[in-house]
């Protein structure tokens, strides 16, 4: 029941986090005057560098929305007046682009956390957590628990799905470094994730192209299609708690028994 509750809860941060942008208020002024000033500059220097380098910071530890970063690039990657996005004459070969450089921006931001965790180790990490600094990223040493907690229980499954999920992007790389997951593997799964993510924000961008109602409509079905993820995320996460059930227990005295 209490994996069932987390998955449900995520399941739930995702469904607000698409469904009511407009409700998603900032905790200060200060912050949401920040977020629009990158915002404003962000749309007046789109090109590949800036959607790698918003994209890496969307994927560390610093909230930013990848919403607001890979469809707008999508949609300029279309439009024959933007050279810097528009590189050749097929428009889903330069959305692929947007794809490949907006990927690339959340591994970097990714590795960051990653390395950061696993060289400064537990203790530091819930120390920064509970600064001001971290209170100030949204960050506390309750969220960073319940992320390794998550991450330890469901391995690398949660690294993978983890990147699909709003609320814990950020935060599934540090867990991952706390328990020296393998770089390769952590690098697969996190680029697995995050293509798949950007992906589909890219060709919502890019079938979209600026027309408000076909906005708002694949932005409802993004959502159903996350709905049937995290659904099916929650089936796979059931056989696996059923099949432990099932596996018979060993003794540890037994065992240690067997090896002497």
């Amino acid at each position: 029941m209490k994996r069932l509750f987390c998955v449900l809860t995520l399941i739930l941060t995702l469904t607000v986090a698409i469904g009511a942008p407009a409700q998603q208020a900032t905790d200060t002024a200060a912050k949401a005057s920040v977020t629009d000033k990158v915002i404003t500059w962000y749309n007046q220097h789109l090109n590949y560098g800036t959607v790698t380098l918003l994209m890496a910071v969307e994927s560390s530890f610093i909230p930013f929305p990848s919403e607001v970063i890979v469809p707008p690039a999508a949609y300029q990657a279309c439009n024959s007046d933007n050279p810097a996005l528009y590189k050749t004459d097929s428009k889903v070969v330069n959305v692929i682009f947007v794809i490949l450089f907006a990927t690339l921006g959340a591994l970097i931001g990714a590795l960051v956390n990653y390395f950061l965790a696993l060289v400064l180790g537990r203790p530091i990490v819930y120390w920064f957590a509970n600064s001001k600094v971290g209170h100030l990223l949204l960050l506390n040493s309750q969220k960073v628990k319940k992320a390794e907690d998550y991450f330890i229980e469901h391995g690398k499954s949660s690294t993978l799905i983890g990147r699909l999920i709003p609320a814990i992007r950020q935060l599934i790389s540090i867990p991952a470094g706390l328990a020296k997951m393998n770089v390769g593997v952590f690098v697969l799964f996190t680029t697995l994730g995050a293509s798949l993510w950007n992906t589909i924000l890219a060709f919502l961008g890019y079938f979209a192209h600026g027309q408000q109602d076909l906005i708002e409509k694949y932005n409802d079905e993004l959502k159903i299609v996350l709905w049937g993820l995290c659904i099916v995320f929650v089936l796979y996460l059931v056989y696996k708690g059923i099949k432990a059930k099932r596996a018979p227990k060993v003794d540890p005295e037994a065992k240690d028994e067997e090896n002497q």
